[in-house]
């Protein structure tokens, strides 16, 4: 048995209130086994009954989850924000990128944007998956070419991934069929998507001595939204993510819009269409939901569902400020991601659901830090099938994300503070299963700016 130890200066153990000083923590095989605060003892004793410890100066952090990502919008930083318009003229510059990535450049750009990802504290991340296809629709010869090339680039930056296969039917949500660059998302009917989905499975990389499927990665399933998906055939993507235990996340009232479309043609919210077809559930995770009623709110909660926040994309693309904290006092669990990756932080994401509440309210005090550490860490991890994550306890995958207290941004805050301070830039050591991927701020395995320049390049000149 070979046990790796780190005594962290300060670490949030589950159930505190603030980071505990001095914590020696040990793990062996990807997996914590000892979590021992040294009461009195401080670091230097513990360096000297442990010579072997890894010493880790500042806050140290369970392993943080970005529940929702779309990989490919990374190329868009940048590129979106100067001029006026909406989601809808912002989604006509999405398409143009999606329409020229193929499975080799799609590995390039998402291996560097996971590897971004790593150097924030990300230790899993959902990808919310609907470029399947090479364009005009045309099936690669291996249909699941590009999840396999997501796969892959989780792997080669030293995350996990939750793959969210995404199916991606219609334009609109009276059907109307798919055109131009959104010929790449669609599989014909839902049957046809979860005959793709289910013959994927995704293999240990070569060298593992996993057998089987590959155990950092997750199968899941999305409907993209009811724009996307006909009322008549969501209930095949439901029951395929039941039958699989897998989780299932869907795009929900984002915008007005969708919401006006919605009644209009079926007599009835995106929310409550959804839970009438079997959608909603205790694996369900609703991304944005910025514009749900009261009713809706109450739906969510009482299915169990919960909501996935993107507080930097839907602050970019101008959608709003969802009910947080109506959703957290209904018991709605709820979740961060980075989405458009406009920023990949998930500190900012983390403090402007309690600051974006704050404008919305104009009063103070929503969330405390330590709810906003269990959004960034343990709910969102649950909501991509990693239930084992997100906390460092005995038993739990072995994640750990330091955040150094004497940065320029961190000097002088109290360990309480980091989620009001700090920012991705702040992280020093990412630990993965027990496995190191950044250390004193660099990751291990990527070179991020490089790679992320050639690989946006590629796809935008």
């Amino acid at each position: 048995m070979t046990v790796t130890r780190w005594l962290a200066e300060y670490a949030w153990l589950p159930g505190r209130d603030e980071p505990t000083p001095d914590v020696l923590i040990e793990a062996d095989e990807g997996l914590f086994t000892a979590v021992t605060p040294l009461l009195g003892g401080g670091p230097v004793a513990g360096v000297e009954v442990h010579p072997d410890a890894v010493r880790l100066p500042g806050v140290t952090l369970p392993g943080l989850a970005n529940a929702h990502s779309h990989a490919f919008h990374r190329a868009l930083r940048g590129r979106t924000h100067g001029g006026r318009g909406d989601f809808w003229t912002w989604r006509e510059q999405m398409y143009a990128v999606a329409e020229r990535l193929d499975p080799e450049s799609y590995l390039a750009l998402a291996r560097a944007t996971y590897a971004e990802m790593a150097l924030a504290g990300i230790t899993a991340v959902g990808e919310f998956h609907y470029l399947h296809h090479g364009p005009g629709g045309a099936r690669y010869d291996d249909p699941n070419a590009m999840g396999a090339a997501l796969v892959e680039a989780a792997t080669q930056a030293g995350i996990r991934l939750t793959l969210l296969d995404t199916c991606y039917l219609s334009a609109t949500v009276d059907g109307a069929p798919l055109t131009g660059p959104q010929l790449r998302f669609g599989d014909g009917d839902a049957q046809r998507w979860a005959e793709r989905v289910s013959a994927f499975t995704p293999s240990p990389p070569p060298g593992s001595q996993a057998e089987g499927a590959d155990p950092r990665v997750r199968v899941g399933a999305a409907v993209h939204s009811v724009r996307a998906v006909p009322a008549d055939q969501l209930a095949t993507v439901a029951e395929w993510a039941a039958r699989h235990t897998a989780p299932l996340h869907v795009h929900l009232s984002e915008q007005p819009a969708e919401n006006d479309a919605c009644r209009a043609v079926h007599g009835r919210t995106p929310a409550r269409l959804l839970a009438d077809h079997g959608v909603l559930g205790p694996h369900t995770t609703a991304v944005h939901a910025t514009h749900p009623t009261s009713a809706d709110l109450n739906l969510l909660a009482g299915t169990d569902s919960g909501v996935c926040l993107c507080p930097t994309t839907e602050r970019d693309l101008a959608d709003g400020i969802g009910p947080a904290h109506r959703m957290a006092d209904l018991g709605i669990p709820l979740s961060l991601g980075s989405d458009s990756h406009a920023v990949v932080d998930p500190f900012e994401e983390a403090r402007a659901v309690e600051l974006d509440e704050r404008l919305r309210t104009r009063r103070r005090g929503h969330f405390t830090p330590a709810a906003l550490l269990e959004a960034a860490g343990v709910t969102g991890h649950t909501a991509l099938g990693w239930g084992d994550a997100g906390r460092i306890a005995v038993g739990a995958r072995a994640d750990l994300v330091t955040v150094r207290r004497d940065g320029a941004r961190t000097a002088g805050v109290p360990p309480v503070g980091v989620f009001f301070a700090a920012t991705a830039a702040d992280v020093t050591q990412v630990v993965v299963d027990g496995r190191q991927v950044v250390a004193d701020g660099r990751h291990l395995l990527v070179d991020v700016p490089v790679e992320l320049r050639a690989a946006i390049e590629q796809v935008t000149r």
